[in-house]
């Protein structure tokens, strides 16, 4: 009798034993399924929408960047659209909210997509002079009767956008070396919206006096659009960083691969499809940290990205 009560305690425990075994592992198997569980997902899109900063008519930006659309579409095997926004810091708000995947950046516009929406940044383009560099300019007509950018005080004065980089940023940090305050010291400051706006503005004599960049003040004079002898190139800045492609940091790892890839071999594959902001030879990779000069020019002039609307 006493020996089948040992057996069958031992039995016993044996089973307790099995069963606690068990629960222990079932509950280390929730638990990881629970902490797997509240792990981020990255983003799955069946459609990329690559946003577009503002620098001309938008159904011309849209017409140019076709053969871009259409190449990317068929590397990515999703449809690529394009998001062509009003100024720049919508384009950094439809990052933000989810409704573009991707897209170009002014420098200064991007560390504020950095900043706000999650964008990181991935390739650069470069133009034929072999850099991917460019540089913002102050200029006027050469009928305005100023010469220099000390005789812009008391004059009408147009900027690009208040996100823009060569149209805003790097003009204001040139402005303050120089002693000279917009906000006070201009008769009259407005934002044309786009850069070549602000050619046509100096071009109609709408303001005495505005900011652009190199590449799009090139461009219009090739294009017949306004006149190299009219104009007069007041100052320049030192080159500055290339504007960014980004994409959206939390998008898948293979996706986000994929179209890094799809940009620095667009040139090999599809050279058509590299003139939607002018003429670029090639794509280059690009990280955030080239963007560093970028904030501590805003740095610079109080323009904290977090703050910037």
């Amino acid at each position: 009798m006493k020996m089948r009560l040992k057996k069958w305690s031992a039995l016993l425990i044996a089973g307790l034993m099995t069963v606690s075994l068990a629960a222990g592992c079932s509950t280390g198997a929730n638990k990881n399924e629970t902490a797997a569980s509240k792990e981020p997902k990255k983003a799955e899109v069946k459609e990329l929408k690559l946003g577009l900063i503002p620098a001309e008519d938008n159904e011309e930006m849209i017409k140019k960047f076709k053969p871009t659309m259409e190449y990317l579409s068929k590397e990515l095997g999703v449809e690529v659209k394009p998001f062509v926004a009003t100024d720049y810091t919508a384009v950094v708000e439809a990052m933000r909210a989810g409704h573009i995947d991707a897209a170009f950046f002014g420098p200064f516009s991007y560390i504020l997509a950095a900043d706000k929406a999650n964008a990181e940044a991935f390739a650069v383009g470069v133009r034929e002079d072999g850099k991917s560099t460019y540089k913002s300019i102050i200029i006027t007509h050469k009928n305005s009767g100023i010469k220099s950018l000390a005789d812009l005080k008391g004059k009408k004065f147009s900027f690009v956008d208040p996100a823009s980089t060569s149209g805003n940023l790097i003009p204001r940090a040139l402005f303050k070396k120089n002693g000279i305050d917009p906000d006070k010291d201009f008769a009259n400051v407005t934002y044309t919206g786009g850069h070549d706006a602000a050619e046509l503005a100096i071009k109609n004599k709408k303001v005495d006096a505005a900011a652009d960049n190199d590449i799009t003040y090139g461009r219009m004079v090739a294009e017949g659009l306004i006149a190299k002898d009219e104009n007069i190139i007041l100052a320049e800045s030192d080159p500055i960083p290339g504007s960014p492609i980004a994409i959206r940091k939390d998008l898948n790892p293979e996706l986000k691969e994929k179209l890094k890839q799809a940009f620095l071999k667009m040139h090999e594959k599809a050279p058509q499809a590299l003139g939607g902001y002018g003429k670029i030879i090639r794509y280059d990779a690009a990280t955030d940290k080239e963007y560093d000069v970028i904030r501590d020019t805003a740095k610079l002039l109080n323009l904290d990205p977090a703050k910037v609307k």
